[in-house]
């Protein structure tokens, strides 16, 4: 009896402890993706400027079909810092990527978080060149940045729904998934629109007659 109890208190010990473990591991797991996410989201927070692009080559980044809104108007976002928003914007997606797939957060998931990023990254671009413009696009650019705002947040949330509740998550992720294939592609549309509108040749020829050296520290090319 007595080496009865000792087994079966062993491996009751040893179940609490394991349990244990990997409930810690899942706390500092879970802690990691917030930590990235939001390092992903101060990115574009922390954009201060557009200057020409020093690019040798085009960006091969796309959203959707079309390039993106720095390659189509030959122009770099800059960070406060002097960096470049693009490449400091992918390193932290990147490391968000492996974050998120280390605490078992499905791809696809992650890919809608990421990609709202760029969006909204490109959002900010847009919102800065129409100011260079002196407002061209009206009342409509409120609306673009109110849309992008949504889906990013729309995308953030079901990212941490997948981390905190990541079965409910799973039963349901098609649903959402079809939702947020709808809202990205009506934001697109608006994104190509007010691109339209700030590529007429009227815009454009005052864009690229602005002085490049507003910005003290364009930072090193990309």
């Amino acid at each position: 009896m007595d080496l009865a109890y000792t087994t079966a208190g062993g491996v009751v010990g040893a179940a609490v402890t394991n349990y244990l473990s990997r409930n810690q591991e899942r706390r500092q797991l879970r802690a990691a993706v917030m930590q990235q996410l939001l390092r992903v989201e101060a990115v574009r927070d922390r954009v201060c400027d557009i200057v020409p692009s020093r690019r040798e080559s085009p960006s091969r980044h796309f959203i959707g079909a079309r390039l993106l809104a720095t390659t189509r108007f030959g122009v770099t976002a800059v960070l406060e810092d002097g960096r470049d928003a693009e490449h400091a914007q992918r390193e932290a997606i990147s490391d968000l990527v492996v974050a998120a797939l280390s605490a078992g957060i499905p791809r696809r998931v992650v890919d809608f978080a990421g990609g709202s990023e760029v969006r909204a990254l490109q959002c900010e671009v847009i919102r800065v060149i129409d100011l260079r413009l002196g407002g061209v696009l009206g009342e409509s650019l409120e609306g673009l940045m109110t849309q992008c705002e949504e889906y990013r947040q729309a995308t953030a949330q079901h990212l941490l729904r997948a981390l905190w509740h990541p079965w409910q998550t799973r039963l349901r992720m098609r649903v959402r998934l079809r939702v947020l294939r709808q809202d990205v592609a009506a934001l697109h549309r608006r994104q190509e629109a007010a691109m339209s509108v700030l590529a007429q040749p009227e815009h454009i020829g005052r864009l690229s007659n602005q002085d490049p050296q507003r910005v003290n520290n364009p930072g090193p090319a990309a």
